[in-house]
Parts: C-alpha cells; structure tokens; sequence
C-alpha cells in the first residue's frame, strides 16, 4: 500500500509541475528489445549511416564520429540536416577522469534499428560501458541522443562527461540561387533554460541543443571543422556506484524561421521523448505488416523488409515546397524526376501509398512552374532551384508512373488532374525532340555519358510504353481519338524498336540510333575507357567495330553496340522484345555481370567480374566509372520474369542481396556493394515489382475491384506468402505451397465484394472443371482461370 501511495503522489507531483514523462534512468533501449536489429561489421566502423527522419537526419560514420564526408557540397554532407539548411557538423563527448581524457569517437560495435542506431563503446582497462542511441521524432526538427552509462565494476566510478556540439547553420546546394547566404554563428547560453542557442548572424536560422540535466558548467569551444558554425560545450558530473546504470539525454532543435521555433521543437521532444518514440516504432511495425513477404531464402526476406524501412528514410518534408521521396542518402538528399519514377512504382507495391501522392504532386507543380510544357524535371534542390529542368526519359516514365498508381488506386479524379500534363508532355516529347520524324526522341536518357544524346534505347522503350499506357488512360477518360492515336504510336514503336533497334551480330538491342560520324567519336573516347580501366576484351572489340564502320561506311541512322550499357535491356523490361530476340538479349546480358548485378557499363567488366566479390575501388573523385548498380539489376530480374524466367531473375535478386547490409546494417548501397548512396529509392523497384508483382503475379485493377494474379514461382520456393498487400481499400494476402503431388493457393481477402481472378499455366493430364472456382469462360488453351468473390479462395491442383 505504501508503495501505491507514493506512485500515486509522484504522478501528482508530475502533473502539477509539468515535468517531462521521462526520468533521468529510464533507457530509451530498453524499449527496444523486440525491435528488429543489425549489428554492423568490424570493418566499416569508418564508413556511413543514416538516423532518418522527414523533417530532420544525421549522417556520421558508425563508430560514432563525424567526419567532413560527401562530394556534392565537398565535406558538408554528413552532420545533422534540416533542409534546406544544415545544423550542426556533429558533436563529440570527452570523459574527464582524474588522471586521463577518453574522448568517444571509436565505437566499438554499431547496431541498427529500422528507426534509429546505437553506438556501443567499451573503454579499455576500464568497467564502464557506455551505448549511444539515437532517432529522429516524426515531423519534428529535431533529433533525441540518449547515452546510457553503465558501471559494471566493484569500484565507484567518477568522472565528468563534456558534450560539445559543432553548429554549422548552413544552407543546402544551391542556396546561393534562392538567395540564402551563408553568414557566421554566434552562440548565446541560455541560463534560465540550461542550453545553447545558436543563431546564423544573416539568417532566421536557429539551433538549440542541452541535455534533461543541469550541467556543472558550460563554454565555448575549440571548432574543428570548415566553415562559419561555433562550438560549445556541456559539462557534467557523473558519480556511478558499482553496477549502477544511468542515462543522460540530449536534445537537438533547430529552426530556419525562428528562435520560438527552435524552443518550441525542444520543448516538445524533451517532454514526449517516449512518446515520440513509441510512435515511430508503431509506425515502422506498420510498415513491417504491409506486403509481409514469408519465403525460404530468410536472406532476401530480410532484405525485402528492411528495404521498406529505408523506403521511409527517404522522405523529405519541407513545408514551404512540398513532400517527395528523395534519391538517395548521403549526396542525394533531394527530389528527382526519374528516381521517383522507378521508386514509386515499389512504393505502391508495398503499400507506402501517401508519399507516392505527394511526390507526384511535387514533381508535377514544379515542372508546371519550371517547364510548362509538360516536361518533367531531372532534379531539384530542397531550396526549391531545379538544376536540371528534365532529361527525355523523364516525360514518358512520368506517363506510365500514373498509370501504374491508377491500377493500385482505382481513383479516376487522379488521372483526370494529370492528364493535362501528360498530354503536353507527349506533344513536347514528339514535336521538339524528335528531329528526323522516326519517331524516336533525341537526348540523354538514363545513361550520361559525354555524347550519348542522339536516339537512345531506353528512351525509345520507356516512349513506347508511355504512348501505350497513355491510350489506357484515355480510354478511361473517354477521349476516344487520343486512345486511337496514342495506341496507334505505341503499336508502330514497339514494332520499330525491334526492327530498327535490334543488332544481330551482337545478340542485343543496341545502346543507340546514329550516323556513323556519332559512332566514331563516340568508339574513341570508349576506347580511352577501356584502356585506361585495363580492358584489352573491350579494346579490341570496339577496335574490330571500328574497322566495320569504316569499311562500310554510310550516311543513314544505324544501330550501334559500343558500350553494352545496361539500358540495352530495356525493350525487356518493358516487354517490348519480341520472344526470340527477348532470350537472345537476356542471354547476352548475362555477360556483363559480377557476383552483386549487372554493370551500368558493359565494357567496364573484364574476366574477373565472374570471381572478384570484394568491396567498389571507386575513384577518389566520385564517378560511377566500373560500377555495378541496384537498378541495372533489378531491372534484369523484371525482364527476365517477363519472359518467363523466375528462376533467373531470382538470381539476379540473390546477387543484390549479396549486398544488404554489407557495409551499412540493414540496407543496400546504390553502387554494389559499398559505393554511391548508402540508402537508395529505386532499390525498391528493383525487388517489389518481380517479387510483388511477378513472383506473385499481383496485378490489381482497383477501378474494376479486381485483382488478377498470375504467380510464376522460382523453382526454389516451395512455401512462400504475402500477406497485407494494400490495393485501394482492400488488402490481399497470398500463400502459395507446391507439394510433391499438388500445387496449393490460397487468396484472401478484407473485401468480399472484390473480384479475385487467378491465372495458372495448364498442365496436359488435369481436368480444370473439377477445381473449385474453375472459369471456363475465361480459360484459354494456355491458361485456367479461376474466379470467385469473398474473403477467400482457394485453389489445390493435382500435379501427379
């Protein structure tokens, strides 16, 4: 009863002062013990990551310091970012003993959790212990830090802990075009609130920083890093008896309009800190529920669920322009047209449906404001300045992206509100970039290499799929003559592409259209490449096809095979090819990988891509020159299934798991397996949509509510499920079980009133009319269809 008493006198005590819900010990980490987690490896302690949230994230390396990384502001993209500006460089913690200074910068161990990451630091002749854990509170500017120390000794442990935190308010790339100029810091300690307050001596921009605790003492101190940020620090005590544990908090608070900002940020964060928490995490298990994906390989299906995590990472939120899923993490932490375009169609596939809305509304009213024309931006800074107003591939994906969402959504006011700008951009795409009338645009696609700019493959296939897919959008909104002529396009490309495109000497789709005078130019400049990366295979051949332009030399567009460029698989990916050159192609293409994918550049590989698995010797000025990417790869294990190959393209996906969490616990590089970002948005494309949509064969049709599957299963999967895949208003699930004699699937369902249409292969022997849901109608030579209405249907097959 006494104890009882004095609970209830506590919580008194707390409502009438307003103290915050946490007490000095309470450890945030012990809120964590069924959280999922990723310890990270010895050997890249001196490498990134990332704790994320929309408004706010910070980038160090895992052993806990803060170095000057990144190229795109050179040193400056690391630290603690409120976008469009930054915080702070970092921050350090030095322990004051009687006879030593241990300064925290070499964590021992770092584990990550899908929403934040802890530091582990054993001291060396020493008891104590101490974690760092951090994460960054939904839509708030902030970021929390918890150190909990720990003595795990006979002996008292006295020693005094001083925080300093590096502010460096600064504003993001580009700034200087939206007039934001960076000007000095100056620090002010607020006594009365025992915390920093930083203000940008130009700008409105503010940063607080202190800790739950009264500090001993407070100062300036020494800045370690480049630029006009101040640093200062926080002093305190800490007595520790034997096998005591305690924690100290820190707060981190910035605005970029206000000092009352600022506070309010920090106020709110310091006195809900297990709120906030308790939020994000819901949130995340949220997230982990979507899609569920159940599958023998417990490799990918932890890469399949941690790659839904990062997909969240990647959301910024800056009030005054908008809310887009950014590139990538560290140096591309803004809005891209074509990086959305591949992201997002994963993003619906795993049911992070609200941030494809907003990033397609984003990208849209900024292309209205910048083009006009229908034409969709490449790239855009969180400051709002688009540095590149848009490459060709761009419009069209932009085409097919909303057709895509409308089969998830089902919602017509969405296509009728971007209609409009598709049909600009395919005037704009056809009247101003097609110059010979072939109907293929010139220009960069997805491939930036100097000179690469005439008709280009990937841009041919993803136009030829934007006219198809825009004659499907507007048959739904009934302009019947824009069907006709958009369809009638598309049917002419795609016979085109195959006819024009296609190079039989080399078993594959060519990397472009052009004259031969392009071409030599072009040979060139690639045999410098492939000398200069030591290639003789390359440098022969490109050689060899020189030889051939000159002996037969012409003046008419031809297609030419220099660079064996990723992009060649495109017509694959878009199920352009014909059957016969689809698996000529993809054979081909099996050339130009290494154990992680497929190189952005063929000639790039050599005769040890087949054996070589170490770590990206990158350039020591950022290039992706002999790279192999997420995207390439993924986009061959989409082509592969779509001719029928799923235990192929479950290869490619085995080879970028190779790559989860091999530098960076829990997520998967943009260059394979430890180069570029280190958290990337079109991974997702690159595993939801075979998984998702191949694999298991979803392919909704919200508008009808109907969802036809036509699952193609790797021969290695016997057992595997989806579950909680979100199309509009209804959630499907899916089990799939072959046993030696049967072929079991189950679909269920939380709308009964939908329409589930299964599509199987035949098999010679078995009479379909005596399966349940067996629809006779609807059955082809080829195929069964079963069909049926409520919350479940399900569907055994006899395979003796």
């Amino acid at each position: 009863m006494k104890k009882s008493h004095g609970s209830l006198l506590c919580i008194i005590f707390l409502y009438i002062l307003g103290c915050s819900e946490n007490t000095p010990d309470e450890s945030l980490t012990d809120y964590l013990d069924d959280t999922a987690s990723i310890q990270g490896k010895d050997a890249y302690l001196e490498s990134p990551y990332v704790t994320a949230g929309d408004r706010v994230y910070m980038v160090g390396h895992q052993d806990g310091s803060f170095p000057e990384l990144g190229w795109h502001i050179k040193g400056e993209m690391g630290g603690i970012w409120n976008h469009p500006i930054k915080l702070m460089d970092g921050f350090d913690v030095n322990l004051t003993f009687d006879t030593e200074n241990v300064a925290l910068k070499k964590a021992d161990t770092f584990v990550n959790y899908p929403f934040g990451n802890k530091h582990i630091y054993n001291l060396s002749d020493s008891d104590l212990k101490i974690e760092r854990f951090q994460f960054v509170p939904d839509g708030k500017q902030g970021i929390i830090l918890q150190y909990l120390l720990k003595n795990s000794g006979d002996t008292v442990q006295k020693f005094g802990f001083e925080f300093t935190g590096h502010s460096d308010l600064r504003p993001t790339w580009l700034g200087e075009r939206t007039k934001m100029i960076d000007g000095q810091d100056t620090s002010n300690y607020l006594n009365q609130r025992e915390q920093w307050l930083i203000k940008d001596m130009n700008n409105p921009w503010f940063l607080t920083y202190g800790a739950k605790e009264k500090p001993m003492s407070h100062g300036n101190a020494k800045n370690i890093y480049k630029g006009l940020g101040v640093s200062n620090m926080l002093k305190y005590d800490i007595h520790l008896e034997p096998n005591e544990a305690r924690t100290l908090t820190f707060t981190i608070a910035g605005s970029y309009h206000s000092k009352e900002g600022a506070l309010k940020t920090y106020d709110d964060l310091g006195n809900n800190t297990l709120n906030r928490l308790s939020q994000k995490k819901e949130r995340y298990v949220q997230l982990a529920k979507q899609s569920k994906l159940t599958v023998p390989d417990k490799n990918l299906e932890k890469a399949f669920e941690w790659l839904k995590y990062n997909c969240d990472w990647l959301v910024r939120t800056v009030p005054e322009i908008g809310t887009g899923i950014t590139a990538g993490i560290p140096d591309y932490p803004w809005w891209f047209g074509v990086d959305s375009e591949y992201a997002l169609k994963g993003y619906m596939a795993i049911g992070q449906t609200n941030v494809v809305y907003k990033t397609i509304h984003l990208l849209d009213s900024v292309s209205k404001a910048v083009n006009g024309n229908g034409k969709i931006i490449h790239e855009m800074s969180t400051n709002g300045t688009v540095f590149n107003n848009g490459n060709i591939n761009e419009t069209p994906q932009f085409v097919s992206l909303i057709w895509e969402v409308y089969q998830w959504d089902g919602n017509k006011e969405f296509l009728q509100n971007y209609f409009p700008t598709i049909k600009k951009g395919l005037h704009w795409l056809m009247a101003e970039n097609d110059t010979s009338g072939n109907l293929f645009p010139d220009g960069f696609g997805m491939m930036e290499i100097h000179g690469l700019d005439s008709e280009m493959i990937d841009v041919a296939s993803y136009t030829q799929r934007a006219f198809s897919d825009a004659a499907k959008i507007a048959l739904v909104l009934e302009e019947m003559g824009l069907a006709k002529a958009y369809k009638k396009t598309a049917d002419i490309l795609k016979k085109k592409i195959n006819d024009k495109f296609w190079s039989e000497g080399f078993s594959s789709y060519a990397d472009f259209l052009g004259t031969d005078e392009q071409a030599l130019h072009l040979i060139d400049d690639a045999i410098v490449r492939a000398d200069t990366l030591k290639k003789p295979w390359a440098v022969s051949e490109l050689q060899n096809t020189k030889k051939q332009i000159l002996k037969n030399r012409s003046s008419t567009l031809k297609p030419f095979v220099l660079h064996h460029n990723w992009v060649v698989n495109t017509p694959m990916e878009m199920l352009i090819a014909d059957s016969t050159k689809a698996i000529q192609a993809l054979n081909t293409a099996e050339k130009f990988v290494n154990p992680f994918g497929v190189f952005v550049t063929g000639i790039d590989r050599d005769d040890s891509a087949g054996s070589d698995d170490g770590s990206f010797k990158g350039s020591k000025v950022f290039s992706y020159t002999g790279a192999v990417m997420t995207l390439p790869t993924g986009v061959q294990a989409v082509a592969e299934n779509n001719y029928g190959r799923p235990d192929k393209a479950l290869n490619y996906l085995n080879r970028m798991t190779r790559t989860f969490s091999y530098a960076l616990p829990g997520s998967m590089y943009e260059v394979s397996p430890d180069y570029g970002m280190m958290a990337q948005a079109w991974n997702i494309y690159s595993y939801a949509i075979p998984i998702v949509q191949q694999f298991f064969g979803i392919k909704p049709q919200a508008s009808k509510k109907k969802v036809v599957l036509k699952p193609q299963m790797p021969s290695k999967w016997n057992k595997a499920s989806l579950e909680n895949v979100k199309v509009a208003d209804n959630a499907i699930s899916v089990y799939y079980e072959k046993k030696p004699n049967s072929i079991d699937l189950e679909v269920s369902q939380t709308k009964p009133d939908w329409e589930i249409e299964v599509v199987l292969p035949k098999t010679r022997g078995i009479d379909y009319t005596q399966i349940s849901h067996y629809d006779a109608r609807k059955s082809s030579g080829q195929y069964a269809v079963f069909s049926a209405t409520g919350d479940s249907v399900k569907i055994s097959i006899d395979i003796k």
